[in-house]
């Protein structure tokens, strides 16, 4: 009976540090992602989303976001706390410590400029397309604040929503105001210079920016996607 006793007694002296030490290493591994790791991949898109590559020079070229860019991503921002992928109360709270809330407020304001810079990104730079992708990103945005979803169904809105937006700038766009294309492409950009007056013209840029564009997409919905596996987990 002493010997069982003792091998209990054990048993429990033994798997009491390690769980202790598996929730240390847990609530450490979350907090290097959520200070350290989040602000990086949303900073590195912030650095990413107004990068251009010159179609002559191959010159790196560096577009500022527009202001309609800022009003997107607050709308998005407001997007993020109804869905419950950023909870602002638990986020900002005055019984956290001070060096914590400084921690999410620096996450809130590098997801805020990666937002930005995303939609830079994708928005064509000038002319009346520029005004038209804004107008569909704000009508959009605007119409999913009265709507009920989760964070899940949010970051699969907006893989759609930039997807979308990648493929008409990157690819139909690019290609229709390529030089290299074929005479029926020259023709497809005169008549559609023709029927808007010259309100397309967009300025021509090298083949590496679409895939800028692509590793600044993938790299900010995988920022997203962390955030909202830590909070789900926290």
């Amino acid at each position: 009976m002493s010997e069982e006793l003792e091998k209990t007694s054990d048993d429990l002296t033994i798997a009491k540090p390690r769980e202790v030490v598996a929730v240390d290493n847990r609530s450490r591994n979350q907090a290097l992602l959520s200070y350290w790791a989040l602000p990086s991949i949303f900073l590195t898109v912030a650095l990413l989303g107004g990068l251009r590559v010159g179609a002559d020079d191959r010159a790196f070229i560096f577009f500022p976001p527009p202001l309609i860019t800022l009003v997107l991503a607050v709308l998005l921002i407001l997007l993020f706390v109804r869905g419950g992928l950023i909870e602002l109360r638990s986020w900002i709270a005055a019984n956290e410590p001070p060096l914590r809330n400084v921690s999410h407020i620096w996450v809130l304001l590098t997801l805020f400029f990666a937002s930005a810079q995303a939609f830079n990104s994708v928005l064509p730079e000038r002319g009346l397309l520029h005004w038209l992708f804004s107008f569909f990103f704000l009508w959009t945005l605007w119409n999913n604040q009265f709507s009920s979803f989760d964070a899940r169904r949010l970051l699969r809105s907006l893989v759609v929503l930039f997807g979308t937006a990648f493929v008409l700038k990157h690819l139909l766009l690019a290609s229709l105001y390529s030089s290299s294309g074929g005479w029926l492409q020259r023709l497809a950009g005169v008549l559609a210079q023709g029927v808007s007056l010259g309100t397309l013209d967009a300025p021509m840029f090298g083949p590496a920016t679409g895939y800028i564009s692509f590793f600044t997409l993938g790299l900010y919905i995988a920022g997203l996607v962390l955030m909202e596996r830590v909070d789900s987990r926290g």
